[in-house]
């Protein structure tokens, strides 16, 4: 029982964690496209407020996705 050996533990992304990863991205994307789309109708403006919200979410989910990943591959 203490003597029996234990199954070694692989350090890595399995199927679920990617979908996680994948969802992780496209969330952070949308959810600040939507955001930049909601102050452009408030302000008035065309697409500055969406472009600064499609660019912001692409930098936050690729941060988050790499820091997951990295953290993930230890």
């Amino acid at each position: 029982m203490a003597d029996e050996p234990t199954e070694p533990t692989e350090a890595g992304l399995r199927g679920r964690d990617l979908i996680g990863l994948g969802g992780f991205l496209a969330a952070a994307v949308v959810c600040c496209t939507v955001l930049g789309i909601v102050v452009d109708r408030a302000a008035d403006t065309t697409p500055a407020f969406t472009m600064a919200g499609v660019f912001l979410g692409i930098i936050a989910g690729g941060l988050g996705f790499w820091a997951r990943v990295r953290a993930a591959l230890r």
